[in-house]
Protein backbone atom coordinates (compact mmCIF):
# COMPACT_ATOMS: atom_id res chain seq x y z
CA UNK A 1 0.00 0.00 0.00
CA UNK A 2 1.40 3.38 -1.04
CA UNK A 3 0.22 6.90 -0.29
CA UNK A 4 -0.50 9.74 -2.71
CA UNK A 5 -1.54 13.36 -2.26
CA UNK A 6 -4.63 13.86 -4.40
CA UNK A 7 -7.51 16.20 -5.03
CA UNK A 8 -10.80 14.73 -3.89
CA UNK A 9 -11.82 14.44 -7.54
CA UNK A 10 -8.57 12.64 -8.33
CA UNK A 11 -8.99 10.27 -5.38
CA UNK A 12 -12.43 9.18 -6.63
CA UNK A 13 -11.11 8.83 -10.18
CA UNK A 14 -8.11 6.75 -9.08
CA UNK A 15 -10.37 4.54 -6.99
CA UNK A 16 -12.36 3.81 -10.13
CA UNK A 17 -9.20 3.06 -12.11
CA UNK A 18 -7.92 0.69 -9.43
CA UNK A 19 -11.33 -1.01 -9.39
CA UNK A 20 -10.77 -2.04 -13.01
CA UNK A 21 -12.17 0.90 -14.96
CA UNK A 22 -12.37 0.37 -18.72
CA UNK A 23 -14.32 3.45 -19.90
CA UNK A 24 -14.92 6.93 -18.50
CA UNK A 25 -16.98 9.76 -20.01
CA UNK A 26 -17.82 13.28 -18.85
CA UNK A 27 -18.82 16.81 -19.77
CA UNK A 28 -16.80 19.54 -18.03
CA UNK A 29 -18.37 21.44 -15.17
CA UNK A 30 -16.93 22.75 -11.91
CA UNK A 31 -16.37 21.13 -9.41
CA UNK A 32 -16.30 17.83 -11.37
CA UNK A 33 -13.98 18.73 -14.27
CA UNK A 34 -10.82 17.47 -12.58
CA UNK A 35 -12.15 13.91 -12.51
CA UNK A 36 -11.95 13.48 -16.28
CA UNK A 37 -8.85 15.65 -16.61
CA UNK A 38 -7.06 13.27 -14.24
CA UNK A 39 -8.36 10.17 -16.03
CA UNK A 40 -7.22 11.51 -19.40
CA UNK A 41 -3.82 12.32 -17.92
CA UNK A 42 -3.21 8.80 -16.58
CA UNK A 43 -4.96 6.83 -19.34
CA UNK A 44 -1.86 6.54 -21.47
CA UNK A 45 -3.60 8.15 -24.41
CA UNK A 46 -6.35 5.55 -24.20
CA UNK A 47 -3.97 2.59 -24.08
CA UNK A 48 -4.84 1.72 -20.46
CA UNK A 49 -8.52 2.66 -20.55
CA UNK A 50 -10.89 4.99 -22.40
CA UNK A 51 -11.19 8.49 -20.94
CA UNK A 52 -13.01 11.04 -23.07
CA UNK A 53 -15.03 14.23 -22.97
CA UNK A 54 -18.53 14.02 -24.39
CA UNK A 55 -20.75 16.59 -26.08
CA UNK A 56 -23.03 16.78 -23.02
CA UNK A 57 -23.87 14.90 -19.81
CA UNK A 58 -26.70 12.89 -21.34
CA UNK A 59 -24.39 11.62 -24.06
CA UNK A 60 -21.67 10.87 -21.49
CA UNK A 61 -24.10 8.82 -19.39
CA UNK A 62 -25.31 6.87 -22.42
CA UNK A 63 -21.76 6.15 -23.58
CA UNK A 64 -20.85 4.86 -20.13
CA UNK A 65 -24.05 2.80 -20.01
CA UNK A 66 -23.15 1.20 -23.35
CA UNK A 67 -19.74 0.23 -21.98
CA UNK A 68 -21.45 -1.25 -18.90
CA UNK A 69 -23.81 -3.26 -21.11
CA UNK A 70 -20.69 -4.70 -22.76
CA UNK A 71 -19.65 -6.03 -19.34
CA UNK A 72 -16.95 -3.44 -18.72
CA UNK A 73 -16.63 -1.29 -15.63
CA UNK A 74 -17.65 2.23 -16.64
CA UNK A 75 -17.67 5.69 -15.09
CA UNK A 76 -19.63 8.85 -15.85
CA UNK A 77 -18.86 12.11 -14.06
CA UNK A 78 -20.55 15.52 -14.04
CA UNK A 79 -21.51 18.41 -11.83
CA UNK A 80 -24.84 18.46 -10.05
CA UNK A 81 -26.82 20.46 -12.62
CA UNK A 82 -25.37 18.21 -15.31
CA UNK A 83 -27.39 15.38 -13.82
CA UNK A 84 -30.52 17.30 -14.84
CA UNK A 85 -29.34 16.92 -18.43
CA UNK A 86 -28.60 13.21 -17.93
CA UNK A 87 -31.76 12.55 -15.88
CA UNK A 88 -33.61 10.75 -18.69
CA UNK A 89 -31.14 7.87 -19.18
CA UNK A 90 -30.21 7.99 -15.48
CA UNK A 91 -33.74 7.23 -14.31
CA UNK A 92 -34.19 4.50 -16.91
CA UNK A 93 -30.82 2.92 -16.06
CA UNK A 94 -32.12 2.10 -12.59
CA UNK A 95 -34.54 -0.25 -14.38
CA UNK A 96 -32.29 -1.64 -17.11
CA UNK A 97 -29.62 -2.12 -14.49
CA UNK A 98 -25.92 -2.44 -15.17
CA UNK A 99 -23.95 -5.35 -16.56
CA UNK A 100 -20.39 -4.30 -15.86
CA UNK A 101 -20.09 -2.05 -12.82
CA UNK A 102 -21.47 1.46 -13.43
CA UNK A 103 -20.33 4.38 -11.25
CA UNK A 104 -21.86 7.84 -11.56
CA UNK A 105 -19.81 10.53 -9.80
CA UNK A 106 -21.70 13.77 -9.25
CA UNK A 107 -20.01 16.82 -7.70
CA UNK A 108 -22.42 19.16 -5.92
CA UNK A 109 -21.69 22.84 -5.30
CA UNK A 110 -23.07 24.07 -1.94
CA UNK A 111 -22.76 27.89 -1.72
CA UNK A 112 -22.90 28.06 -5.53
CA UNK A 113 -19.22 28.87 -6.02
CA UNK A 114 -19.67 28.38 -9.78
CA UNK A 115 -23.23 27.18 -10.28
CA UNK A 116 -26.77 28.47 -10.64
CA UNK A 117 -28.23 26.42 -7.79
CA UNK A 118 -27.33 24.23 -4.79
CA UNK A 119 -29.35 21.14 -5.68
CA UNK A 120 -28.46 18.00 -3.72
CA UNK A 121 -27.80 14.92 -5.87
CA UNK A 122 -28.65 12.57 -3.00
CA UNK A 123 -32.30 13.28 -3.83
CA UNK A 124 -31.68 12.02 -7.37
CA UNK A 125 -30.25 8.79 -5.96
CA UNK A 126 -33.28 8.51 -3.69
CA UNK A 127 -35.58 9.31 -6.65
CA UNK A 128 -33.99 6.57 -8.77
CA UNK A 129 -33.85 4.25 -5.72
CA UNK A 130 -30.19 3.34 -6.20
CA UNK A 131 -27.34 3.10 -3.64
CA UNK A 132 -25.36 6.26 -3.00
CA UNK A 133 -22.00 6.89 -1.31
CA UNK A 134 -21.00 10.21 0.27
CA UNK A 135 -17.32 10.45 1.26
CA UNK A 136 -16.18 12.45 4.28
CA UNK A 137 -12.56 12.73 3.11
CA UNK A 138 -10.14 11.86 0.31
CA UNK A 139 -9.48 8.35 1.56
CA UNK A 140 -13.18 7.57 1.55
CA UNK A 141 -13.53 9.02 -1.95
CA UNK A 142 -10.98 6.45 -3.13
CA UNK A 143 -12.32 3.55 -1.06
CA UNK A 144 -15.95 4.26 -1.88
CA UNK A 145 -15.27 4.37 -5.62
CA UNK A 146 -13.75 0.90 -5.39
CA UNK A 147 -16.58 -0.40 -3.22
CA UNK A 148 -19.22 1.11 -5.51
CA UNK A 149 -18.20 -1.18 -8.36
CA UNK A 150 -18.55 -4.23 -6.17
CA UNK A 151 -22.02 -3.12 -5.12
CA UNK A 152 -22.96 -2.27 -8.70
CA UNK A 153 -22.06 -5.72 -9.96
CA UNK A 154 -23.53 -7.48 -6.92
CA UNK A 155 -26.99 -6.16 -7.72
CA UNK A 156 -26.49 -5.15 -11.38
CA UNK A 157 -27.42 -1.57 -10.57
CA UNK A 158 -25.83 1.86 -11.23
CA UNK A 159 -24.33 3.43 -8.09
CA UNK A 160 -23.82 7.12 -7.30
CA UNK A 161 -20.85 8.72 -5.56
CA UNK A 162 -21.74 12.21 -4.35
CA UNK A 163 -18.89 14.72 -3.98
CA UNK A 164 -19.00 18.38 -2.93
CA UNK A 165 -16.82 21.34 -3.85
CA UNK A 166 -14.89 21.52 -0.59
CA UNK A 167 -13.79 17.89 -0.98
CA UNK A 168 -13.40 17.90 -4.77
CA UNK A 169 -10.99 20.83 -4.76
CA UNK A 170 -8.92 20.14 -1.64
CA UNK A 171 -5.96 17.79 -1.37
CA UNK A 172 -5.35 14.98 1.07
CA UNK A 173 -3.34 11.84 1.61
CA UNK A 174 -4.77 8.66 0.11
CA UNK A 175 -3.50 5.13 0.78
CA UNK A 176 -3.96 3.26 -2.49
CA UNK A 177 -4.18 -0.48 -3.00
CA UNK A 178 -3.20 -2.83 -5.79
CA UNK A 179 -5.41 -2.38 -8.87
CA UNK A 180 -7.94 -4.97 -9.96
CA UNK A 181 -7.81 -6.20 -13.59
CA UNK A 182 -10.41 -4.97 -16.06
CA UNK A 183 -13.43 -7.07 -17.00
CA UNK A 184 -13.56 -8.93 -20.26
CA UNK A 185 -16.34 -8.17 -22.70
CA UNK A 186 -19.39 -10.18 -21.62
CA UNK A 187 -22.92 -9.58 -22.78
CA UNK A 188 -25.51 -10.38 -20.19
CA UNK A 189 -29.25 -10.90 -20.37
CA UNK A 190 -30.17 -8.35 -23.03
CA UNK A 191 -33.91 -8.92 -22.67
CA UNK A 192 -33.99 -6.50 -19.72
CA UNK A 193 -32.44 -3.62 -21.65
CA UNK A 194 -35.50 -2.81 -23.75
CA UNK A 195 -37.89 -0.83 -21.59
CA UNK A 196 -41.12 -1.62 -23.33
CA UNK A 197 -43.94 -1.32 -20.77
CA UNK A 198 -44.12 -5.10 -20.27
CA UNK A 199 -40.37 -5.27 -19.54
CA UNK A 200 -40.29 -2.03 -17.57
CA UNK A 201 -42.96 -3.23 -15.14
CA UNK A 202 -40.94 -6.34 -14.39
CA UNK A 203 -37.73 -4.35 -13.99
CA UNK A 204 -39.39 -1.79 -11.72
CA UNK A 205 -40.68 -4.56 -9.49
CA UNK A 206 -37.13 -5.95 -9.35
CA UNK A 207 -35.88 -2.52 -8.27
CA UNK A 208 -38.52 -2.36 -5.54
CA UNK A 209 -37.62 -5.85 -4.35
CA UNK A 210 -33.98 -4.79 -4.00
CA UNK A 211 -34.73 -1.88 -1.65
CA UNK A 212 -34.63 -3.91 1.61
CA UNK A 213 -31.29 -5.40 0.52
CA UNK A 214 -29.89 -1.91 -0.09
CA UNK A 215 -30.99 -0.85 3.40
CA UNK A 216 -29.44 -3.96 4.98
CA UNK A 217 -26.20 -3.24 3.15
CA UNK A 218 -26.20 0.35 4.42
CA UNK A 219 -26.75 -0.85 7.98
CA UNK A 220 -23.63 -3.01 7.80
CA UNK A 221 -21.56 -0.72 5.58
CA UNK A 222 -18.07 0.10 6.90
CA UNK A 223 -18.75 3.71 5.92
CA UNK A 224 -21.64 3.96 8.40
CA UNK A 225 -20.80 3.83 12.09
CA UNK A 226 -22.61 4.43 15.37
CA UNK A 227 -20.89 5.42 18.61
CA UNK A 228 -23.20 5.66 21.63
CA UNK A 229 -22.19 7.46 24.82
CA UNK A 230 -23.72 5.38 27.64
CA UNK A 231 -23.09 8.12 30.22
CA UNK A 232 -24.73 11.03 28.38
CA UNK A 233 -28.11 10.70 26.69
CA UNK A 234 -28.76 14.40 26.14
CA UNK A 235 -27.54 14.78 22.55
CA UNK A 236 -27.05 12.51 19.56
CA UNK A 237 -25.59 13.67 16.25
CA UNK A 238 -26.22 12.32 12.76
CA UNK A 239 -23.55 13.60 10.38
CA UNK A 240 -23.00 12.79 6.73
CA UNK A 241 -20.20 13.58 4.30
CA UNK A 242 -18.05 16.53 5.31
CA UNK A 243 -20.34 17.21 8.26
CA UNK A 244 -18.68 14.50 10.35
CA UNK A 245 -15.35 16.34 10.14
CA UNK A 246 -16.84 19.52 11.57
CA UNK A 247 -18.57 17.60 14.34
CA UNK A 248 -15.41 15.74 15.39
CA UNK A 249 -13.32 18.89 15.17
CA UNK A 250 -15.65 20.71 17.55
CA UNK A 251 -16.08 17.93 20.13
CA UNK A 252 -12.39 17.00 20.23
CA UNK A 253 -11.06 17.42 23.73
CA UNK A 254 -14.50 17.96 25.25
CA UNK A 255 -15.17 16.47 28.68
CA UNK A 256 -18.03 14.52 27.19
CA UNK A 257 -18.98 13.95 23.57
CA UNK A 258 -22.41 13.22 22.13
CA UNK A 259 -23.45 9.92 20.61
CA UNK A 260 -22.56 10.10 16.92
CA UNK A 261 -23.94 8.32 13.86
CA UNK A 262 -21.81 8.81 10.75
CA UNK A 263 -23.59 8.17 7.45
CA UNK A 264 -21.62 7.65 4.25
CA UNK A 265 -23.81 5.05 2.53
CA UNK A 266 -27.44 5.41 1.43
CA UNK A 267 -30.29 4.44 1.69
CA UNK A 268 -30.38 5.80 5.23
CA UNK A 269 -29.40 2.96 7.61
CA UNK A 270 -32.73 2.67 9.44
CA UNK A 271 -31.63 0.32 12.24
CA UNK A 272 -28.67 2.53 13.18
CA UNK A 273 -30.86 5.63 13.18
CA UNK A 274 -33.44 3.91 15.42
CA UNK A 275 -30.72 2.91 17.90
CA UNK A 276 -29.45 6.48 18.12
CA UNK A 277 -32.93 8.00 18.42
CA UNK A 278 -33.88 5.56 21.18
CA UNK A 279 -30.71 6.42 23.11
CA UNK A 280 -30.85 10.23 23.17
CA UNK A 281 -33.26 13.07 23.89
CA UNK A 282 -32.15 15.51 21.18
CA UNK A 283 -30.88 14.74 17.67
CA UNK A 284 -28.76 17.18 15.67
CA UNK A 285 -28.46 16.46 11.94
CA UNK A 286 -25.41 17.94 10.17
CA UNK A 287 -25.44 17.27 6.44
CA UNK A 288 -23.91 19.12 3.49
CA UNK A 289 -26.64 20.23 1.11
CA UNK A 290 -30.39 19.89 1.52
CA UNK A 291 -31.89 18.38 4.71
CA UNK A 292 -32.49 14.92 3.24
CA UNK A 293 -31.75 12.97 6.42
CA UNK A 294 -33.46 15.53 8.63
CA UNK A 295 -36.64 15.45 6.53
CA UNK A 296 -36.65 11.66 6.60
CA UNK A 297 -36.51 11.70 10.41
CA UNK A 298 -38.99 14.50 10.85
CA UNK A 299 -41.64 13.09 8.55
CA UNK A 300 -44.94 14.89 8.95
CA UNK A 301 -45.23 14.93 12.74
CA UNK A 302 -41.67 14.62 13.98
CA UNK A 303 -40.31 12.08 16.47
CA UNK A 304 -42.61 11.85 19.50
CA UNK A 305 -40.81 12.66 22.74
CA UNK A 306 -37.61 13.75 20.96
CA UNK A 307 -36.23 17.09 19.81
CA UNK A 308 -34.89 17.22 16.25
CA UNK A 309 -32.63 20.12 15.29
CA UNK A 310 -30.76 20.98 12.12
CA UNK A 311 -31.44 23.01 9.01
CA UNK A 312 -35.22 22.78 9.18
CA UNK A 313 -35.24 23.98 12.79
CA UNK A 314 -32.97 26.92 11.98
CA UNK A 315 -30.08 25.65 14.10
CA UNK A 316 -28.00 25.27 10.91
CA UNK A 317 -28.34 27.52 7.83
CA UNK A 318 -30.44 26.13 4.98
CA UNK A 319 -28.28 27.81 2.33
CA UNK A 320 -24.57 27.49 1.71
CA UNK A 321 -21.89 25.14 2.98
CA UNK A 322 -21.51 23.82 6.47
CA UNK A 323 -18.60 25.39 8.33
CA UNK A 324 -16.84 24.52 11.58
CA UNK A 325 -18.30 27.73 13.03
CA UNK A 326 -21.91 27.01 12.04
CA UNK A 327 -21.66 23.45 13.36
CA UNK A 328 -20.10 24.68 16.60
CA UNK A 329 -23.02 27.03 17.11
CA UNK A 330 -25.47 24.19 16.42
CA UNK A 331 -23.72 22.13 19.11
CA UNK A 332 -24.35 25.02 21.54
CA UNK A 333 -20.62 25.36 22.17
CA UNK A 334 -19.09 28.77 22.96
CA UNK A 335 -17.48 30.49 19.98
CA UNK A 336 -13.74 30.18 19.56
CA UNK A 337 -11.53 33.17 20.25
CA UNK A 338 -11.02 35.44 17.27
CA UNK A 339 -8.38 37.99 16.46
CA UNK A 340 -9.80 41.18 15.01
CA UNK A 341 -7.75 42.66 12.16
CA UNK A 342 -9.66 45.79 11.07
CA UNK A 343 -6.65 47.17 9.23
CA UNK A 344 -6.28 44.03 7.06
CA UNK A 345 -8.81 44.33 4.27
CA UNK A 346 -8.86 41.94 1.34
CA UNK A 347 -9.36 43.55 -2.03
CA UNK A 348 -12.65 42.68 -3.75
CA UNK A 349 -12.12 40.39 -6.72
CA UNK A 350 -15.39 40.16 -8.64
CA UNK A 351 -15.39 37.73 -11.57
CA UNK A 352 -14.58 39.35 -14.89
CA UNK A 353 -13.64 38.56 -18.46
CA UNK A 354 -9.93 38.22 -19.10
CA UNK A 355 -8.17 41.28 -20.47
CA UNK A 356 -8.42 41.02 -24.25
CA UNK A 357 -11.17 38.36 -24.17
CA UNK A 358 -12.92 38.13 -27.56
CA UNK A 359 -16.31 38.14 -25.84
CA UNK A 360 -15.64 41.71 -24.66
CA UNK A 361 -15.40 42.98 -28.23
CA UNK A 362 -18.56 41.11 -29.21
CA UNK A 363 -20.47 42.65 -26.29
CA UNK A 364 -19.22 46.14 -27.19
CA UNK A 365 -20.47 45.69 -30.74
CA UNK A 366 -23.78 44.22 -29.57
CA UNK A 367 -24.37 47.10 -27.15
CA UNK A 368 -23.67 49.58 -29.92
CA UNK A 369 -26.07 47.81 -32.30
CA UNK A 370 -28.81 47.85 -29.64
CA UNK A 371 -28.20 51.43 -28.49
CA UNK A 372 -31.37 53.49 -28.48
CA UNK A 373 -33.67 50.49 -28.84
CA UNK A 374 -36.24 49.74 -26.17
CA UNK A 375 -38.17 46.58 -25.35
CA UNK A 376 -35.56 44.13 -26.56
CA UNK A 377 -33.97 41.32 -24.57
CA UNK A 378 -30.60 39.58 -24.79
CA UNK A 379 -30.92 35.98 -23.63
CA UNK A 380 -27.56 34.57 -22.60
CA UNK A 381 -26.28 31.12 -21.73
CA UNK A 382 -23.72 29.48 -19.46
CA UNK A 383 -20.04 30.12 -20.08
CA UNK A 384 -17.44 32.86 -19.66
CA UNK A 385 -19.76 35.21 -21.58
CA UNK A 386 -22.25 35.08 -18.70
CA UNK A 387 -19.89 37.58 -17.08
CA UNK A 388 -21.20 40.05 -19.67
CA UNK A 389 -23.98 40.71 -17.14
CA UNK A 390 -21.52 42.70 -15.02
CA UNK A 391 -20.43 46.26 -15.76
CA UNK A 392 -18.85 47.68 -17.82
CA UNK A 393 -20.73 45.57 -20.40
CA UNK A 394 -24.17 45.01 -18.81
CA UNK A 395 -24.92 43.32 -22.12
CA UNK A 396 -27.10 40.33 -21.18
CA UNK A 397 -30.40 39.84 -19.37
CA UNK A 398 -30.71 36.11 -18.59
CA UNK A 399 -28.81 32.96 -17.63
CA UNK A 400 -30.89 29.90 -16.77
CA UNK A 401 -29.36 26.64 -17.94
CA UNK A 402 -27.21 25.15 -20.70
CA UNK A 403 -28.73 25.88 -24.13
CA UNK A 404 -31.69 27.89 -22.83
CA UNK A 405 -30.80 31.15 -24.59
CA UNK A 406 -31.97 30.19 -28.09
CA UNK A 407 -35.21 28.59 -26.93
CA UNK A 408 -36.06 31.57 -24.70
CA UNK A 409 -35.22 34.04 -27.48
CA UNK A 410 -37.55 32.12 -29.83
CA UNK A 411 -40.38 32.11 -27.30
CA UNK A 412 -39.92 35.80 -26.53
CA UNK A 413 -39.80 36.73 -30.21
CA UNK A 414 -43.01 34.83 -30.89
CA UNK A 415 -44.58 36.67 -27.94
CA UNK A 416 -43.76 40.00 -29.59
CA UNK A 417 -40.32 40.93 -28.21
CA UNK A 418 -38.00 42.67 -30.67
CA UNK A 419 -35.06 42.63 -30.81
CA UNK A 420 -34.85 39.13 -29.38
CA UNK A 421 -31.20 38.08 -29.24
CA UNK A 422 -29.61 34.85 -28.02
CA UNK A 423 -25.94 34.70 -26.98
CA UNK A 424 -24.39 31.24 -26.68
CA UNK A 425 -20.89 29.74 -26.75
CA UNK A 426 -19.70 27.14 -29.24
CA UNK A 427 -19.48 24.33 -26.67
CA UNK A 428 -22.84 25.20 -25.09
CA UNK A 429 -24.36 25.32 -28.56
CA UNK A 430 -23.11 21.79 -29.20
CA UNK A 431 -24.22 20.74 -25.71
CA UNK A 432 -27.88 21.69 -26.04
CA UNK A 433 -28.36 24.71 -28.27
CA UNK A 434 -28.61 22.77 -31.54
CA UNK A 435 -32.15 21.49 -31.00
CA UNK A 436 -33.45 24.96 -30.10
CA UNK A 437 -31.91 26.45 -33.25
CA UNK A 438 -33.47 23.63 -35.31
CA UNK A 439 -36.83 24.69 -33.92
CA UNK A 440 -36.19 28.38 -34.64
CA UNK A 441 -35.07 27.55 -38.18
CA UNK A 442 -38.17 25.45 -38.79
CA UNK A 443 -40.39 28.45 -37.96
CA UNK A 444 -38.00 31.10 -39.32
CA UNK A 445 -38.57 33.02 -36.09
CA UNK A 446 -37.59 36.68 -36.16
CA UNK A 447 -34.64 36.57 -33.79
CA UNK A 448 -30.86 36.70 -33.88
CA UNK A 449 -28.59 34.04 -32.39
CA UNK A 450 -24.98 35.00 -31.71
CA UNK A 451 -22.65 32.01 -31.33
CA UNK A 452 -19.39 32.96 -29.64
CA UNK A 453 -16.83 30.58 -31.11
CA UNK A 454 -13.68 30.83 -29.03
CA UNK A 455 -12.65 27.30 -30.03
CA UNK A 456 -12.75 25.74 -26.55
CA UNK A 457 -14.72 25.17 -23.34
CA UNK A 458 -13.03 28.12 -21.71
CA UNK A 459 -14.73 28.58 -18.34
CA UNK A 460 -13.94 25.08 -17.07
CA UNK A 461 -10.30 24.98 -18.14
CA UNK A 462 -10.16 24.83 -21.95
CA UNK A 463 -11.52 21.36 -22.70
CA UNK A 464 -12.23 20.49 -26.37
CA UNK A 465 -15.34 21.89 -28.06
CA UNK A 466 -17.36 19.66 -30.39
CA UNK A 467 -18.99 22.49 -32.36
CA UNK A 468 -16.31 24.93 -33.45
CA UNK A 469 -14.77 26.28 -36.66
CA UNK A 470 -15.99 24.98 -40.02
CA UNK A 471 -17.92 22.16 -38.33
CA UNK A 472 -19.98 24.74 -36.43
CA UNK A 473 -20.85 26.60 -39.63
CA UNK A 474 -21.85 23.36 -41.38
CA UNK A 475 -24.04 22.36 -38.43
CA UNK A 476 -25.84 25.71 -38.45
CA UNK A 477 -26.41 25.60 -42.19
CA UNK A 478 -27.55 21.97 -41.94
CA UNK A 479 -30.21 22.99 -39.41
CA UNK A 480 -31.89 25.06 -42.10
CA UNK A 481 -30.52 28.55 -41.48
CA UNK A 482 -30.40 30.34 -44.89
CA UNK A 483 -26.85 30.93 -46.09
CA UNK A 484 -27.44 34.65 -46.50
CA UNK A 485 -28.58 34.86 -42.88
CA UNK A 486 -25.46 33.13 -41.52
CA UNK A 487 -22.76 35.76 -40.94
CA UNK A 488 -19.25 35.48 -39.50
CA UNK A 489 -17.52 38.29 -37.62
CA UNK A 490 -14.11 38.66 -35.98
CA UNK A 491 -14.38 40.29 -32.56
CA UNK A 492 -11.39 42.65 -32.60
CA UNK A 493 -11.37 46.42 -31.98
CA UNK A 494 -10.26 47.13 -35.55
CA UNK A 495 -13.41 45.45 -36.89
CA UNK A 496 -15.78 47.14 -34.44
CA UNK A 497 -17.64 49.30 -36.97
CA UNK A 498 -18.10 46.38 -39.40
CA UNK A 499 -19.32 44.16 -36.58
CA UNK A 500 -21.87 46.76 -35.43
CA UNK A 501 -23.14 47.10 -38.98
CA UNK A 502 -23.54 43.32 -39.43
CA UNK A 503 -25.28 42.95 -36.07
CA UNK A 504 -27.65 45.81 -36.92
CA UNK A 505 -28.49 44.29 -40.30
CA UNK A 506 -29.25 40.88 -38.87
CA UNK A 507 -31.28 42.21 -35.96
CA UNK A 508 -33.45 44.03 -38.50
CA UNK A 509 -33.78 41.02 -40.82
CA UNK A 510 -37.36 39.67 -41.14
CA UNK A 511 -36.62 36.12 -39.94
CA UNK A 512 -33.99 34.04 -38.19
CA UNK A 513 -30.37 35.09 -38.47
CA UNK A 514 -27.22 33.65 -36.93
CA UNK A 515 -23.95 35.48 -36.34
CA UNK A 516 -20.83 33.50 -35.45
CA UNK A 517 -18.13 35.50 -33.68
CA UNK A 518 -14.86 33.65 -34.27
CA UNK A 519 -11.73 34.33 -32.25
CA UNK A 520 -9.70 31.91 -30.14
CA UNK A 521 -9.76 32.16 -26.34
CA UNK A 522 -6.56 33.81 -25.11
CA UNK A 523 -6.04 31.20 -22.41
CA UNK A 524 -6.39 28.40 -24.96
CA UNK A 525 -3.87 30.15 -27.21
CA UNK A 526 -1.43 30.45 -24.30
CA UNK A 527 -1.84 26.76 -23.47
CA UNK A 528 -1.18 25.82 -27.10
CA UNK A 529 1.94 27.94 -27.18
CA UNK A 530 3.13 26.39 -23.92
CA UNK A 531 2.57 22.88 -25.28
Amino acid sequence: MTKEILLGDEAAALGAVHAGLSSGYSYPGTPASEIMEYLIRISGGGAKFTAAWSVNEKTAFEEALGASFAGKRALCSMKHVGLNVAADPFMSASLTGANGGFLLIVADDPSMHSSQNEQDSRFYAQFAQIPCFEPADHQEAYDMAREAYEISERWSIPVMLRMVTRLSHSRGGVAVRAPRPQNQVRLGDRTCWTLLPSNARTRFQRLLDLQPEFVRYAESSPFNSLELNPDDRRLGVIASGLGINYILENVAGAATRPSILKIGTYPIPEALVRKLVAHVDTILVAEEGYPLIERSLKGLYGIPGKTLIGKLSGRLPLAGELTPESVRKALALPPLNRQACPEFRLAARPPQLCIGCPHADTFKALNAALEGRTGGTVFSDIGCYTLGWFPPYSAIDTCVCMGASIGMAKGAAEAGVHPSVAVIGDSTFGHSGITALLSAASFNTRMTAIVLDNCTVAMTGCQPSFASGDRLLRIIEGLGVPKERLRVITPLPKFHEDNVRILTEEIESPGLSVIVAVRECLEEARKKNKR
